[in-house]
């Protein structure tokens, strides 16, 4: 395989084999409703063979952060659509990625009265809340009544996120939020079907991604995962435990067909990330994470060599909206901005110049 070859991923078409990575930026409107700078952002990035678009809240309990957008409201729905018509004007595909953040908030960023997660424990650390920073809350643990109802709110947002014109969407289960909380025996104590051994640690993401699934079709569905992240208080740190819970969710994927598995690890060439691929029988994004860039280099080895079916890379996305045209040409890189990714202005967000506007210019 080569990264600039056309690939089909169920239903999803790509041009190319390089995934623009989800990647909060945090630019909607107050409501969570996306706004024109967005699409303008989106657009410029169309090129990439797959754009997963940023954490979307499926429920304002699930909204962690100030300026994330929603696919709840008319209004959301709405302002998507001209996004999703910006990236198809322009020959791109793009699926929007579900993030419910669970404990990962606070009731003055959602305007809710709580946040929800599978145990009655507050993720580590603080977060920015309009009036300040504060310390993350104990979360509600979600009652055997009121899981369906959440795995229902994902599947409502995704029929919503293709009302919106979506290709397919991404279900967020990885990075510490709602999904990823259940894998982990550090944030799920539970003792009951959801919790205690590997297979009822799997069940609720088999769930969700399940009913998602019948909701807009398996071929446009597809999951992200970060066995291993350590992230946000969700620890995985026993590697048979990680092995085994990853393997009952891959085993609980596997009969549905899904459009792909996008997994974020610093390993993908490792045992675990493959079995994960093996098991689950689905197109493989890898992203090595946070703390390692993807390089040109890097990203065409993985594909050449079978490791993976495309790779998703971040920064570089964000500096670079027409990232796979310079390494087609291998040609210099803008150098992201860290102090600027997240805002609620146009700067350090659309305002990263193409090669061919460098090269007028000179």
């Amino acid at each position: 395989m080569n990264l600039y070859e056309p690939a089909r991923f169920g239903a999803l078409p790509l041009t190319n084999r390089v995934v623009m990575a989800p990647l909060t930026r945090t630019r909607a409107d107050d409501d969570g409703v996306p706004t024109a700078t967005m699409a303008e952002y989106y657009r410029q990035r169309a090129g990439q063979g797959l754009i997963i678009s940023e954490g979307v809240w499926p429920a304002l309990e699930g909204k962690s952060y100030s300026g994330q957008p929603g696919i709840v409201t008319p209004a959301q729905i709405e302002a998507w659509k001209s996004i999703t018509a910006a990236v198809h004007a322009e020959g791109g595909t793009i699926v929007m990625q579900l993030m419910h953040g669970g404990r990962v908030g606070h009731p003055a960023i959602s305007g809710e009265p709580r946040v929800v997660a599978p145990s009655a424990l507050a993720a580590p650390g603080q977060t920015h809340t309009p009036e300040g920073k504060a310390d993350l809350p104990i979360a509600h643990a979600l009652t055997l009544e009121e899981i369906p109802e959440v795995v229902e709110q994902f599947a409502q947002a995704a029929r919503n996120a293709i009302a919106a014109g979506f290709d397919g969407v991404e279900v967020h289960g990885a990075n510490g939020y709602l999904v990823h909380e259940f894998l982990s025996p550090v944030s799920n104590v539970r003792d009951d079907a959801y919790g205690g051994s590997p297979e009822n640690r799997a069940r609720f993401a088999i769930e969700v991604v399940s009913a998602v699934a019948a909701a807009v079709g398996a071929d446009r569905t597809g999951i992200r995962l970060s066995p291993q992240h350590n992230i946000q208080g969700v620890l995985e740190e026993d590697d048979a435990d990680v092995h085994a819970t990853y393997t009952a969710v891959a085993d609980g994927l596997a009969p549905l067909g899904l459009a792909f598995i996008d997994v974020l690890n610093a390993d993908p060439a490792g045992e675990l990330v493959q079995h994960i691929r093996r098991t689950a029988g689905a197109p493989l994004i890898v992203n090595t994470g946070f703390a390692i860039e993807t390089t040109r280099d890097a990203a065409e080895a993985l594909v050449a060599d079978g490791i993976a079916d495309a790779v998703a890379a971040g920064r570089p996305v964000i500096a670079n909206p027409d990232l796979i045209e310079r390494w087609r040409q291998d040609s210099e890189l803008n150098e992201p901005r860290p102090a600027l990714f997240y805002g609620r202005t146009a700067e350090g967000y659309t305002d990263y110049p193409s090669l061919e506007s460098v090269r007028v210019g000179a």
